[in-house]
């Protein structure tokens, strides 16, 4: 995978599913409107030659209709499967797949793998629509797709969940976290910068003051970089480096109070 050539990463659209406002919250009072937010606020951030990587679940429903709905989008589309893509190999037939694939490449999508692995400036990097760990559900469902976490930075959706970006070494990248807009490969970037060259963070003054009154020097540095609970799991160095000043700030806060993590 050629991820230099990736302008945008994002997943989990759901088009034409009617109920996926009520299952994952999102603010929409009918599959109509959900579906015309999406395809705006996709259009209102990329341009028509960028390149976007959907890692899966684009559309359900009535799926000549919810996936046609996408050829509205712009960019040069390009999907990695998820479990509900008619197109998965992880759980559909090879007769499905043959059904419905030219649906799919009819509406402009290029269908990859469920898992891709390649480099982005320089940093191994890999794609699915499944995370490391983690659900929409109690249990880690598909455990036999999954990618095997062997410490390279991942990128997935799957999750639905509202809390966006870093956990570790994996990057949610939902659009129910997201504004439901794609996110820019720059985000990804400072991210990848991070976790392999942790001094190009500058950490606020507002921050080093906290750190300062609240813990040794070395203290603060592994705070800075273990994983928080306050956080959903993200270390604050990452969360520092995409300027989610505020949300370090509030974990802090309420560390300082005697909610350790």
């Amino acid at each position: 995978m050629e991820f230099d050539k990736v302008d945008f990463v994002t997943s989990d659209h759901h088009f034409g599913h009617a109920r996926i406002s009520e299952l994952a919250g999102r603010p929409f009072s009918t599959v109509d409107e959900m579906d015309a937010a999406l395809i705006e606020r996709w259009n209102s951030v990329v341009p028509p030659n960028a390149v976007v990587l959907h890692l899966g679940d684009v559309a359900l429903g009535p799926i000549s209709d919810s996936i046609a709905l996408t050829a509205q989008l712009n960019g040069r589309r390009l999907l990695v499967p998820g479990n509900h893509d008619r197109v998965s190999s992880a759980t559909q037939s090879r007769k499905a797949i043959e059904r419905f694939a030219p649906l799919y490449e009819a509406a402009g999508w290029v269908i990859l793998p469920e898992i891709v692995e390649g480099t982005r400036r320089g940093h191994r990097l890999m794609a699915s629509h499944y995370p490391y760990r983690g659900d929409s559900q109690e249990i880690d469902r598909h455990s036999k797709h999954r990618p095997t976490d062997v410490g390279v930075p991942l990128l997935h959706g799957h999750t639905h969940s509202r809390d966006h970006g870093p956990d570790g070494n994996q990057f949610h990248v939902g659009v129910d976290a997201f504004e439901f807009r794609p996110v820019a490969m720059d985000v990804i970037d400072r991210w990848l910068g991070v976790g392999h060259q942790a001094a190009r963070v500058t950490i606020p003054n507002e921050v080093a003051v906290l750190l300062h009154r609240h813990y040794m020097p070395d203290a603060a540095d592994a705070w800075l970089h273990g994983h928080n609970s306050h956080l959903a799991g993200a270390r604050p160095i990452d969360l520092l480096a995409l300027d989610r000043v505020a949300e370090v700030l509030a974990a802090l806060d309420t560390e300082s109070q005697g909610g350790y993590s």
